[in-house]
């Protein structure tokens, strides 16, 4: 078995060039997922979350464009692919799953004839093998009867049962990366549990590496491995997900965990993070970080805030919680 992560993300930037200057929704990213491994990806909305994984399958929406670092699938860089190269590599290693799979399934056809299509595209059987596969795929993820509903179409489905069939649709060509973007928001709560168990699952059984957007911590505790915490385009921490839920190094991470219903039981109001993300294009001096931060310091607000390289891999903080803050990272 290869110790070669299926998706390694290097030093990646994100610009967009507007009128008032250049913006970064993601600045110098860096991770890697395994084969079998769902990497939790958090934050806020305009952290970067999103466009990071655009960036990954290569759907940014111009001017947005990737500037400087690398995306390796299977060690193999894909950042520089276009065209029917990146398209042919979109289904067949690469699989999407979308908030709303309204915006993923075509309503004019049966789910059938769109799972098949993707079949035939990328794994090269009959089209009676590929009719059996979507069927196998439907039934694999839980649709009740898929013989039978292989050819209703998107509408005739509710929302978790369409939720299915798009994951569904992300694995029947066998990708090994799966990017889920807030794949439950649409979902009540006890369907969002089943999705959930659902793709651990499959990222079990199937050893499929998956990146998982979301802003939901509740999501991120149940269902990741790990888990990335992004803040103003750049990672705050990065670690094992229990570690970083129960022992956060970085206050914003601290923040997110105490802003929970179950951190805040005993109060009458939910806990909340003073103040707003900054926009992209006004951030702060110093850590971008620093204004919301109960802990910051002059460092904070003069240097920008460290890399995860430059500090200890967990926390991008010039004084890491659990630590001696008057110590400084790199002092």
């Amino acid at each position: 078995m290869t110790d070669t992560p299926v998706l390694s993300v290097r030093n990646l930037v994100v610009e967009i060039p507007t009128r008032h200057g250049v913006l970064r929704p993601v600045d110098n990213v860096s991770y890697d997922i395994r084969a079998g491994e769902i990497l939790g990806v958090v934050g806020e909305s305009g952290a970067g979350k999103s466009m990071t994984g655009n960036a990954v399958v290569g759907l940014l929406d111009r001017p947005a464009r990737i500037t400087s670092g690398e995306i390796l699938l299977s060690g193999q860089p894909i950042h520089t692919l276009k065209g029917e190269a990146l398209r042919r590599l979109r289904g067949k290693k690469m699989g999407m799953i979308f908030q709303d799979p309204l915006t993923s399934l075509n309503p004019l056809l049966t789910v059938g004839d769109q799972l098949t299509e993707t079949i035939l595209e990328h794994l090269g059987v009959s089209q009676q093998q590929a009719r059996e596969r979507a069927v196998a795929a439907l039934e694999e993820v839980g649709i009740p009867a898929a013989r039978s509903r292989i050819d209703s179409y998107p509408h005739e489905f509710s929302g978790g049962m369409r939720q299915r069939v798009v994951i569904a649709l992300a694995l029947c060509a066998e990708p090994d990366l799966i990017i889920a973007d807030e794949p439950t928001t649409a979902l009540d709560v006890s369907v969002q549990a089943q999705i959930v168990a659902l793709l651990k699952r499959l990222c079990r059984e199937r050893g499929v590496a998956v990146m998982l957007v979301t802003h939901d911590m509740g999501v991120i505790a149940e269902a990741a491995d790990r888990v990335a915490v992004m803040y103003a385009g750049r990672l705050a921490e990065l670690g094992p997900v229990r570690e970083v839920l129960t022992e956060a190094r970085h206050p914003y991470t601290s923040g997110l965990m105490a802003s929970t219903p179950l951190a805040s039981q005993g109060h009458e109001r939910l806990r909340q993070i003073p103040g707003a993300m900054p926009r992209l294009g006004n951030l702060p001096d110093g850590c971008a970080f620093h204004p919301r931060c109960e802990f910051a310091q002059d460092r904070c607000r003069q240097n920008p805030g460290p890399t995860l390289d430059t500090c200890d891999g967990r926390a991008a903080c010039w004084f890491p919680l659990g630590a001696d803050r008057k110590q400084e990272v790199g002092a």
